[in-house]
Parts: C-alpha cells; structure tokens; sequence
C-alpha cells in the first residue's frame, strides 16, 4: 500500500490548473503526515479542503480505489451535496447541489473533459478510478476555473509522476451479478484488471506514469415500464361491471413493455502522464487519455396494449382512489420483443502543459489541449409473435391484472385460454401489430433499428502569467486568456426491418431459449440474436429517412468558440488576530455559436422533404466572483462566496432544425381547436444564451484535529436565466400538401395552425440548501475505539422553477406553472462507517435520496423527462493488507471482498405525481467483486 505525504497530494492534485502554484506555495509549509487506508484518504482530503479558499470537497486516490466501486461516480455521489443516479444498474449520473451533470463543469487536470453521452454532461461511470488520483469539486468557482456549472465543478485528477511515489502495482477483480442471467445467451460474472506504474529518471527531472484498465461488468436488470394512464370510458365500449363503481376521473393502465435485461460493459482505458522538470524555471507535463468503451445488451420481453389503448373489452374489479387496481380483458396480439442495443464510443485526450518562471516572483503558463469523442449506437427492435398483422385465425392473449407497488402483476383470465409465447411452434419471426409506414406496407414492420453517429471535438489554448505582489491586502496576481472550439454532430440514421417471408411469415432462425419475464408473472417469451440477424444482413433494411421526419429533423451540428479573458487577486491579510485569505476575480467570456440541420416536413409525394437551415448568434458574458476565508479561531474558518455563475447551453437544445407532423385522425383533422388539431412540430433554438445564476454561500468549518471535523454551509442559487420549454402557435400552411394531409373522406383539415415545441430563453428561480458533514476517527471519543471512524453528511435542498408567461401567438399569453429543478432531491444522505486496524480494513458505506426529476430514453432513443423515486444503496467491503502480516513474502498483497447494493434497491419512477402511477420499475440485483491488489515497489 502507497503512503501518500498531504504536500503530495496536494501539488499531484492541481498539477496543471491555477490552483497548482497555490498547492505549490503550501507544500512546503505543509506537515507530512504518513498515514495510510481510509483514514489517511480522509486525511489528505481533510488537508486539501482546509487550505482552499473556495468552499470544495476533496477526495484522494486511495479513497476512490479502495470503496467499491467500479468508477469515481460512486465515490463522487458519497460526497455532501451530491447524489448518484443509477442508470441501468449503474451509478452513472450526478447531481451538485440540486443540478444535473448537464448543469455541472467537469474537467479532466483543469481542462474541460468531454462526455460521452447526448449532451455536455459527462457519464463518470465511464472513467475508472484506476486512472484518477485525486478529484476537487469545486462548490464556489473562482476566476480562474475555467470549466464552470451552476452546480459546481468536477476536477479530475491523474497522477503527477514528479510528486508521487515510485509504483508497479496490480489489481484484479472478479465481478458476478447476485442475480441469475435473464437471457440465456449473457454471462453473469466479469473482471477488473489493471496496471499503474509511476516512476522517476535522469536524477527526477523526469516522471513517467502509465495507468492502464481494462474491464468486463455484467449486469442483470427486471423491468416494467407502463406506457401511461388513460382516463377510464365509462360508456357502452366497456363491459359492465355492475359491482364495481368507476368515478369520473378514474384512470388505468393503457399498457406496457417489460423485459427482463443482461448486459455486458466492456472498457479499456490507457492514461499516461509524461512530467519533465530539467531546473526549477521549467516544467512540461505531457498528459493523455484514451477510453474504448462498448456495452452491449439485450432486453426481450412483450410489449402489450391493454385497457383504453389496447382494447375497450375489459373489466374493473377494483377502483381505489382514482386508480384501477385490477381487472381483466380478453387479450391483445402480443408482440414478442427481442431487442438488442449495442454503444460504442471512444474517447481521446492530449493535453501540453508549459510553466516557466521569468524569475523569483513571476511565471508563465501555456495550456495546449485537444479531445475527441466518437459514439455509435445500435439500437435493435425486432417484433414476433402469433403471425403477421392482418391474418385471420391469429390467438389472442387475454390478462388478468393487478397493481403493485412495482407496476404490475398479470395472471391468467378468468374465463379465456391464453398464450403461451415460449412455443417456437406458434411464435414466428413476424410483427404482430399493422405499424409500418407507408414505404414498406402496414404489415411488413417486423423490426426497427436506430442507430444515431456522434462526432465531438473540442481543442483549447491557455496562456496566462501570475506572479507575486505586493498591493495592500492583495499578494499575488493571475491573469490569462483562453481560447476553445468546441462542435458536436449528430447523424440520426433508423431503418425498418422486414423479415424475408414477408408476405408470409416463418419459423425463428435459432432460437437461444427462454428470457424469463416471471418478476410481472408471465412466465417468459422465446430468445433469439436480433442484432446477430441484422449484421448478417437477414432482414430486408429500408432507410426510414424518407418517411420519418424525426431523421434529418435531428441530425444537426453545433460548433462554439469561446473565448475568455480572466484575472484573479489572491486576498492575504489579517483583520485583527484573524488571517484573511481568499480572492476576488472576474471573467469575460466572449461566444460565437452556430449551428446546421434540416427542415423537414411531408412533400407533395407523400415523402419527407429537408431544407438545410442555419443559426446560430454570438454575445458577451461577465462573470464576478469572490471567496473569502477568514480563520475566527485556530483551525476554524468562515467562508463566504459570491459569483455570477453560468452553464452553457444543452447543445441538442441549440439545433436550427425544425420538424412538421401531421396526425392523421379524422376528429384531429375536423378540429377547429389548436391544441386538438392536426398540426404540430419542434424547433431548435440556436440562440439560445447560457443559463446563469448569482450564488451566495456562508460555511463553517472546524478542524478540531489533523484527522477530524465537521462543517456547515449554506448556499441560495438564484436562478436568472434558465431555459424554458415552450409549445408556440405556427402557420403550416406551407407545408400543407391538398389530398394528402386530408381525413378519410378526403377532406382539408378545419385550421392550419398548430403547436411548436421550442425552448426559449428568460425562465428564472432558485435553489437554496444546507449541507452538513464530519469526519470522526472514533479514537476522538475514547481510545479503545481506535481504528474505528465514521464520514456522514446530510443536505437539505429546496428549489423551483417559476413561473414562465409568454405569448405563443400574438395577442396572447400562456404562463407555465412552476416546476422542479433536474436533479434537485430535497434531501440526500451518505454514511460511510471505517474499521482499520492490524492490517484488516472494513467499510459500509450508504447513501440516500428522496424523489427528482430525470431523463430516459423515449420513442427513437430520444430523452425524454421523467420523475425519479429515489432511493437507498449500500455497499461493504471487508479487506486485509498483508503488509501489515509477518508474513514477508506476502507483503504488498491486499484481498478485499466487495459488495454493491446489498439491499437490492429498486429505481421507480411514476406518472402525474401519483407513486401507484408506476412507469417504470427496475430491479438490478446485488453486485459483488472479490479482489487482489499486489505492489511490487
């Protein structure tokens, strides 16, 4: 095990940003402390956040790699005022103090990091923590961090070569999901294997550190997901159920698809760092990344349509508050879905650092860095069931359901045979269900694939000077330039499948056996490799591009320079016997944004037409800020910050494209009513501006020993521009084509306006909490408790969105109500409990947060908002370090048993703000890793 000095830390942790010659400045003065394990983590942590002047959060890099965690996304969500969300088993989102990562800056040594997901928030699950040495969460900026969010700032840290103590050292994990393989063709176990080495040349003017991963992680998933809730038809379509009282009002479930998923992620991941320091005027620091990632999993199951949007022929047997509770129909033609999604993405970074120092008080920086993510995904649908669409004699599946907690469980009909979806001898490789488009036929739907291609790039330049003053309470100057271009494409490709019986249909090519889909009580729907069939070229591909309006309509490129001028004065004085630290700053951030894509709408043939479109708009930001840190007694602090801060825009929400659409339903088409009415569309917004906010935040902080504290902050975020969405009135009128856009009877549609969704800028509001946390070694209490400690922290959030009035048509005014904030729980909780002593190592580790507001995947993989439950997730390990044995050749071995979501917590999410509402439901299962980490030097 590595024994990491706090100067070390320190100066490895800011190598490459601003605050590195703050860390510089401090190391010297800074007390080695040589403690190791959790206990020395939270000690360096202690260190680092202690002598900021911002108000942060610290982590070292044994206290990532040792919590059980497969990435620092674990690690980050224990942090006070965070929180993880889990997403398809994993803890892959963040939220900072009530706002989602799309709202919050990350940057990988000071410069900003790419993400690999549909926007600028960046999926942390995806960086292991083999390649991090140290993380600061910036809560308060200051001038001269670059990458900013109104939520915060992540910094990531890898290791500074210079600094850090020699190593080889290697770690293996195996990896194995508590829960059975849904699917009979995944597997349910995994590795971790990885490689660091750190090491010093030509008498230490030369650091090389190479970090190298690679990993396999299964995960097992159960899940329902309902398609919504319609309001209950009370009249002749619906069966009589004279014992049961059905109110107006009453809503049901209108259906859903569930599967039972297994995925297997895939990630390999080279970090090197390069540090020359030939003389103490010049250091170059070399850095570079590279992540390969890939996951691929497969989610089959039945989608079914049910009462009001499957059928009217149903039954209520039970009504309880506005909800039904259970029932029966006679059946639908269940569709067997057997879909098969496959990601890959591939990250690359260089970045060049050169400081040099003019003389004794003043030194340059120039900062040269270039990044590039390319993501594809393969999302593939493919339908089966009972025959194809149309043809007569077809079994029907009727249900009898009954709501849970979770979403639903069905059973057999009272009185009707059902299906039975395993037989290879009655299930055919044909869609069930007429949803063609016209350029293929109604009936000749037997899949979907959609398959979007990002590009993003992102190349910057930093220079600035800093040096020493002497100007009154001012003691040291920074002042820079940065200059970054960034852009971002995305190409939505999709194709129909058809199968080639069609017009017939047939057997399954090779069936792989049974998915088990018992968790919503159906027994299971037969197995087979979609993705395996489309590669192979098996189904007949058709381009949806001339058809589907949402192809072109969001395929787009958005391209960004900014450039911004900063300065900084560091604050040291004294105000009686109290020292005085902090700074006071300011940023002018100039932006020229633009942005390319399509209109789309229907043409007189009947196909889709695009028109190239353009925008974009360029403007000027000044963002103040101040830090304050005023030492009241030893050891403890007052902070106080003030800024403007800002998010850049969500850069699918800054495309030009505009899409039209057409319902073709006669009582839509006779409608006279705008909202009712044929017509509707999107737009994008390439003007939009960044959303800002002016913060205030007040913390205390009381280091009452080397190894302990706790602390207090309160901030209030008032929100002063954030983007609101909108439906505005538009004229189709142009896009109209007679005969075509028409009802049954060929008639015109009754108006030719409808509604537009747009996003505009203007929406304002807030978010204000309280944080609390310590750090306790429990030795503080009584000596024979040494080895034990604990770190806790609770947050405290409340916050909205305020009303937004604006006019869709002239004339006239719409306010929106006042909403949530995405991302914003109004409380979370993380615990973690230690045990170190004689080589033996202990952790629990918790966390807990209520209800918020997300996003998922939605009709052609597009996000959509949803409402998250929430929930609780804790994790243990238990580990032993040889090193601390008698037994010599043992020693540098450390075992650890690590386990994950040991309560097997579930992720709800619901509609209307009615939990029984359920509109998804997923259970993941428990994850465990058995591990063995051996240091050579």
């Amino acid at each position: 095990m590595l024994a990491f000095s706090v100067s070390a830390a320190m100066t490895g942790l800011t190598a490459t940003s601003v605050v590195a010659q703050e860390a510089d400045d401090a190391a010297d003065n800074t007390e080695v402390i040589q403690v190791t394990g959790i206990r020395g983590a939270l000690q360096r942590a202690q260190a680092i956040k202690m002598d900021q002047t911002s108000i942060v959060e610290a982590l070292s890099a044994e206290d990532i790699g040792k919590l059980p965690d497969t990435s620092v996304a674990e690690s980050l969500a224990r942090l006070p005022g965070l929180a993880g969300e889990r997403r398809n088993g994993r803890t892959s989102g963040l939220s900072v103090r009530g706002f989602n990562e799309n709202y919050v800056g990350t940057s990988l040594n000071g410069r900003e990091l790419l993400g690999m997901g549909d926007n600028r928030g960046v999926e942390y699950d995806l960086y292991p923590s083999e390649i991090v040495s140290s993380i600061l969460v910036y809560k308060t900026p200051e001038a001269g961090l670059l990458t900013q969010g109104i939520g915060g700032t992540v910094d990531l840290q890898t290791v500074s070569p210079l600094s850090a103590d020699p190593t080889l050292t290697v770690n293996f994990n195996y990896e194995e999901n508590g829960e059975d393989s849904g699917n009979p063709d995944f597997d349910n176990n995994g590795h971790r294997l990885s490689l660091n080495f750190v090491e010093q040349f030509a008498d230490d003017t030369l650091g090389v550190a190479l970090a190298i991963a690679d990993m396999e992680s299964p995960r097992q998933e159960k899940q329902f997901r309902g398609w919504g809730y319609a309001g209950v038809n009370t009249g002749s379509d619906r069966r009589a159920t004279d014992s049961v009282a059905v109110p107006d009002g009453t809503v049901v479930l209108g259906g859903h698809d569930s599967f039972t998923r297994s995925a297997m992620l895939e990630r390999t991941s080279v970090a090197a760092v390069i540090e020359y320091a030939p003389n103490d005027d010049l250091k170059v620091q070399l850095d570079a990344l590279f992540i390969d990632f890939e996951e691929n999993d497969a989610r089959r199951g039945v989608e079914e349509g049910g009462a009001e949007w499957g059928t009217g022929d149903y039954n209520v047997t039970s009504v309880d508050n506005g909800l039904v509770t259970s029932g029966f129909y006679d059946g639908f033609y269940s569709v067997v879905r057997n879909d098969v999604r496959q990601q890959s993405s591939e990250l690359t970074t260089f970045g060049l650092n050169i400081e040099y120092a003019l003389n004794d008080n003043w030194s340059i920086v120039a900062d040269l860095s270039t990044g590039e993510v390319d993501k594809e995904l393969t999302d593939v649908e493919s339908y089966s069931g009972v025959g194809r669409a149309g043809v007569d004699g077809r079994p029907i599946t009727p249900r009898s359901w009954t709501m849970t907690s979770t979403g639903v469980l069905y059973s057999d009909h009272p009185t009707l045979p059902g299906v039975d979806l395993t037989d290879p001898s009655l299930i055919t490789l044909a869609g069930p269900q007429a949803w063609g488009a016209p350029i293929i036929g109604s009936d000749a739907q037997d899949g979907f694939v959609n398959a979007p291609v990002f590009d993003e790039e992102l190349d910057a330049f930093r220079f600035e000077v800093n040096g020493l003053v002497e100007w009154g309470i001012f003691n040291k100057f920074t002042a820079g330039i940065n200059y970054a271009d960034r852009s971002k494409t995305k190409i939505n490709k999709g194709f129909y499948l058809t199968a080639p019986e069609y017009p017939g249909e047939g057997a399954i090519p090779e069936v792989l056996g049974v998915a088990d889909l018992s968790f919503i009580g159906i027994s299971g729907v037969l197995a087979y490799d979609s993705l395996g069939l489309y590669n192979s070229g098996y189904y007949t591909s058709t381009d949806a591009e001339p058809v589907d309006a949402g192809r072109l309509g969001d395929t787009y490129t958005v391209n960004e320079e900014l450039t911004t001028l900063y300065a900084k004065l560091d604050i040291d004085t004294e105000i009686g016997d109290m020292m005085l630290r902090g700074n006071i700053g300011v940023q002018i951030i100039d932006a020229e944004q633009s942005s390319s894509g399509f209109s789309t709408f229907t043409g007189d043939d009947g196909l889709i037409d695009a028109v190239p479109v353009t925008g974009g708009d360029s403007y000027a930001d000044v963002l103040p800020t101040l830090n304050l840190s005023l030492e009241v007694a030893e050891d403890q602090y007052v902070r106080l910050g003030a800024s403007k801060i800002q998010s850049r825009p969500r850069m699918d929400q800054m495309k030009p494209n505009n899409q039209a659409s057409f319902q073709f339903n006669d009582a839509n088409i006779a409608s006279t009513d705008i909202p009712n009415g044929p017509w509707s569309g999107n737009v994008g917004n390439p003007g939009l501006k960044p959303l800002e906010a002016n913060q205030f935040d007040l913390a205390y902080e009381n280091y009452f020993a080397d190894d302990a504290y706790f602390a207090m902050s309160f901030f209030y975020k008032e929100l002063t521009n954030w983007h609101a969405a909108v439906k505005e009135v538009a004229d189709f009128t142009e896009v109209y084509v007679p005969g075509y856009h028409a009802d049954s009877a060929g008639n015109a549609p009754a108006i030719f306006l409808g509604l537009v969704d747009n996003t505009l800028d203007g929406r304002e509001g807030f978010v204000r909490g309280w944080e609390f946390q310590t750090s306790l070694p429990f030795n503080h209490i009584h000596d024979a408790l040494d080895g034990f400690g604990m770190f806790a922290s609770a947050t405290f959030m409340d916050g909205e969105l305020d009303p937004f009035t604006y006019s869709p048509l002239a004339g006239v005014e719409v306010t929106l109500p006042s909403e949530g904030v995405p991302g914003l729980s109004d409380e979370t909780y993380s615990l973690t409990l230690y045990y170190e002593n004689a080589g033996w190592e202990v952790r629990v580790s918790g966390t807990k947060r209520d209800a918020f507001q997300t996003e998922t995947r939605g009709i052609s993989l597009s996000l959509v908002g949803a409402e998250g439950q929430g929930g609780e997730q804790w994790d243990a390990q238990i580990g032993y370090d040889f090193s601390e044995s008698d037994i010599d050749f043992l020693h540098g071995l450390r075992v650890t048993l690590q386990g994950q979501n040991l309560t097997d917590e579930d992720e709800i999410q619901f509609a209307n703000g009615d939990p029984r509402q359920v509109t998804l439901y997923q259970s993941y299962g428990r994850n465990f890793l058995l591990g063995l980490n051996y240091s050579f030097w």
